[in-house]
């Protein structure tokens, strides 16, 4: 699948810069961007579920939460 990225409000200079690094390497500056973001992105490895899970659980522990039996008797009265 290929798609389209579009980057706005880069500073003069990192142009300047993308562009001559684009010139060193023989790419076109969309060329080098797509390489760029390969390389600082192969590295990554995504998450797993229970990771998302475990940060998500500790971002909302002190917020008060409503059991899900309770939501759904809601939105079934709501009907």
């Amino acid at each position: 699948m290929a798609g389209n990225l579009h980057v706005r409000n880069l500073e003069d200079e990192l142009i300047v810069k993308l562009k001559r690094r684009a010139a060193r390497h023989g790419r076109s500056t969309e060329a080098e961007h797509r390489e760029i973001l390969r390389q600082a992105l192969a590295g990554e490895e995504e998450p797993s579920f229970d990771t998302l899970a475990a940060e998500l659980r500790k971002l909302t522990r002190r917020r008060k939460q409503t059991p899900s039996e309770i939501l759904l008797r809601e939105g079934r009265g709501e009907r």
